[in-house]
């Protein structure tokens, strides 16, 4: 990791209820008091998607905490944000949106040299059989590496 990157907040249930196919870093457009609770670490994703409509993508369902200090000038904490990226990104996102299966997620938030940045995913849906299969997977090589660990 570069070292101008602090990680935020992470969305944990992603890899696990999807495909991640394809990652981009996007910009957030934020208010004063929104980038204030942000590098307080007052933001979750856990509920969080993006939409995308043809010309821009918003982050919707993002929960960043009131910041106290801010008085009456707060923010609302569940409102759309609107996502900074070049429009052959939001193009290509708005293709891939389009096909049965498929969202954009995000995936963690983080301040690289003071700007909060938030990563995002074209993702595509995992059926129940597909999340056993990953946690058996999982389960094995971790086996594997206990294994591997005692005989040292």
């Amino acid at each position: 990791m570069n070292s101008g990157i602090k990680i935020v907040a992470s969305n944990r249930k992603a890899s696990h209820e999807y495909f991640l196919l394809e990652q981009l870093e996007a910009g957030v457009a934020l208010w004063g008091s929104e980038i204030k609770s942000i590098r307080a670490g007052r933001i979750s994703l856990a509920e969080a998607y993006v939409r995308v409509d043809g010309s821009e993508a918003w982050l919707e369902d993002a929960h960043i905490a009131s910041y106290e200090q801010s008085g009456r000038f707060n923010h609302e904490p569940r409102r759309p944000r609107k996502l900074l990226l070049h429009k052959k990104e939001i193009r290509y996102l708005w293709i891939q949106v389009r096909q049965k299966g498929v969202t954009i997620v995000p995936l963690r938030v983080y301040l690289k040299n003071g700007r909060a940045k938030i990563e995002i995913a074209v993702a595509k849906g995992k059926k129940l059989y597909d999340k056993r299969e990953t946690i058996a997977k999982r389960d094995a090589q971790r086996e594997i590496e206990r294994d591997f660990h005692r005989r040292d």
